[in-house]
């Protein structure tokens, strides 16, 4: 008989109740996927591993006010953007869009890419694409293209309204792409190409009235 796997929020009641070994397995469950977003984020590996190990620390400590009114990898994912925006600020890592002049880039932009992050995002142009995104662009668009998250996880991660990620998404694809040397008015690569995650059209405007405090 198979058994399945515990729930996270099982873990989390059995770490709570004393069980350290609980955490281990949180912690092997969801390493990987916490690195790569730092990693999309940060744009170094080095950094990446230690704002991983930092959000696990983070965790750690405050397990115990989880509260359960999101899923824990909801949770986590905002532990970790966090975590990100902490390094950026650190570094004083402010990312401006441009394009890196090779010859006449604009007049001769790059050979299309094919329409699905998860088939690119691995690529060092994209890679290095990314890190010229501006941050709260680049978060949004590493959620939704990379990590293949719905827009409504994406705004109860970043505690902004769903317009909000439509518009930041939007926006980030349309630098990615002008960063990658795509022909002026097309976006880059998108998890589901001409349409939104909840089937809604065209993103809204971003309608927050200041930027997110890390």
């Amino acid at each position: 008989m198979v058994t399945e796997p515990e729930r996270d929020e099982e873990l989390v009641r059995r770490f709570r109740a004393g069980d350290a070994d609980a955490f281990t397995t949180l912690v092997r469950r969801h390493q990987q996927r916490v690195y790569s977003l730092c990693l999309r984020v940060l744009g170094d590996a080095d950094a990446a591993a230690d704002v991983a190990q930092d959000t696990f620390l983070t965790v750690l400590r405050k397990l115990d006010g989880f509260r359960g009114e999101a899923a824990f990898t909801t949770w986590l994912h905002r532990v970790t953007v966090n975590a990100c925006y902490d390094e950026l600020r650190r570094k004083r890592r402010r990312p401006m869009l441009h394009v890196v002049a090779e010859g006449d880039r604009e007049h001769e932009p790059g050979p299309p890419v094919r329409d699905h992050a998860d088939e690119v995002a691995g690529t060092r142009d994209v890679a290095a694409a990314l890190a010229q995104v501006p941050e709260e662009f680049r978060v949004a668009l590493v959620l939704a293209d990379v990590h293949d998250m719905a827009y409504q996880e994406i705004a109860e991660v970043l505690e902004v309204p769903i317009g909000t990620v439509k518009s930041r998404v939007h926006r980030g694809r349309l630098a990615l792409g002008k960063v990658m040397g795509l022909e002026a008015g097309a976006s880059a690569p998108q998890a589901v190409a001409g349409e939104s995650r909840d089937g809604v059209g065209e993103p809204q405007a971003d309608t927050s009235a200041s930027e997110r405090e890390p």
